[in-house]
């Protein structure tokens, strides 16, 4: 049944509970809590309260024989459930969705401030968004007293990355989360900042001392809401002055370095220009116009991913506890996007997903990845 290719990826979860007291099984509390976050819910007690008015539409796509979990029910189940595995079982369930190998996978990570975990730190996820196909591919929780630099090869584990080129901001300019993107057959390409002081330096002072000539480039120019913004790109695939043995001991290799590059931007608002200049390392030989479309594609994983799951989703605002439910509950908003974006609909995701709390066929839809 089309209704259950969602929740059949979710097969691999043992449902924590003991069995002599599971009253209401595991898929009918997650769609339920599918389909209520899609509808509007942003807590247990508002799934529940549309579960009960909803009841008929749930049974046409589960049993609910027993009729409708508790909110307290739906609460404890989420906490129990394994975060790494729950975001493993979606990151399966994505793969389904693709059609083909994603041409640029960003990653970056957001705060949910008003969600927290046992030690009372604010949820940090790290985040693969694909970004021609706009889809959430998965995530992961940052552990509490780490940082996304231990995230995000766990993150890159799950991914089918294959032919994807695969863009960090600075926090993930490590050589080994270069070395886990190669070992997926992907490409990387990193922003360069202070992290790495030397090769910075060296790389700046390369930009600024060879002649103009010497690069690619690309230029750029963007208006909107009394802002101009022109964008100078230059890349340069001279790259074995960094990878020599002649350098200093102990500098970073990145493997399979193929191009650096540079943009320069120069702000104009309020009759004031600001000009700030950014680095890049990369193992794809790109041009200057592709790298100008990879890193402008990088930027949308915050108004195509975050900005929505904070306006349309109201995630910064979420108040979850205990160290599972926020991650799990990340996860099934991430899921419910996904199925959104899925929908052939012209609307805004805010009007989407109101539609979908008031027609029980366009949830179906939704739910069901029916086309039309």
């Amino acid at each position: 049944m089309q209704a259950r290719s969602l929740l059949d990826h979710f097969s691999a979860l043992e449902d924590p509970r003991q069995a002599w007291k599971v009253v209401y099984p595991l898929p009918e509390i997650l769609l339920v809590i599918l389909c209520g976050t899609m509808a509007g819910g942003e807590d247990f007690v508002e799934i529940e309260r549309w579960a009960r008015r909803k009841e008929d539409f749930l049974r046409s796509l589960l049993p609910f024989e027993r009729g409708i979990p508790s909110h307290d029910t739906l609460n404890d189940v989420m906490n129990a459930l394994p975060a790494r595995l729950f975001s493993a079982c979606f990151s399966a369930w994505v793969a389904d969705l693709r059609d083909g190998d994603p041409d640029i996978v960003a990653i970056d990570g957001k705060t949910s401030r008003r969600a927290r975990r046992a030690e009372e730190s604010p949820l940090h996820t790290v985040s693969a968004w694909a970004s021609r196909q706009r889809l959430v591919l998965g995530q992961e929780a940052v552990a509490a007293k780490s940082n996304e630099i231990t995230a995000i090869p766990a993150l890159l584990e799950r991914l089918e990355l294959k032919g994807a080129l695969v863009t960090i901001d600075a926090m993930g300019c490590q050589r080994s989360i270069a070395e886990a993107i190669r070992a997926k057959d992907a490409d990387y390409l990193l922003a360069l900042k202070d992290n790495w002081p030397t090769l910075a330096d060296d790389v700046r002072l390369f930009f600024h001392q060879e002649p103009g000539d010497a690069f690619d480039r690309h230029e750029t120019t963007d208006g909107d809401h009394g802002r101009i913004e022109i964008r100078r790109h230059a890349v340069s695939h001279d790259v074995a002055w960094l990878t020599t043995n002649r350098r200093f001991p102990g500098e970073p290799r990145f493997p399979g370095l193929a191009m650096i590059g540079m943009i320069e931007a120069d702000v104009e608002k309020d009759g004031k220009t600001s000009t700030a200049r950014r680095y890049y390392l990369s193992s794809a030989p790109l041009s200057a116009a592709q790298f100008a479309r990879a890193v402008r594609a990088h930027w949308g994983i915050e108004n195509r991913l975050h900005w929505v799951l904070d306006v349309v989703f109201h995630d910064d605002l979420m108040r979850l506890r205990t160290e599972n439910r926020p991650a799990n509950m990340a996860v099934i908003r991430h899921s419910a996007l996904n199925l959104f974006r899925a929908i052939p609909d012209k609307a805004s995701l805010k009007v989407r997903r109101k539609t979908a709390a008031w027609d029980d066929d366009y949830l179906r839809k939704a739910i069901t990845l029916a086309a039309g």
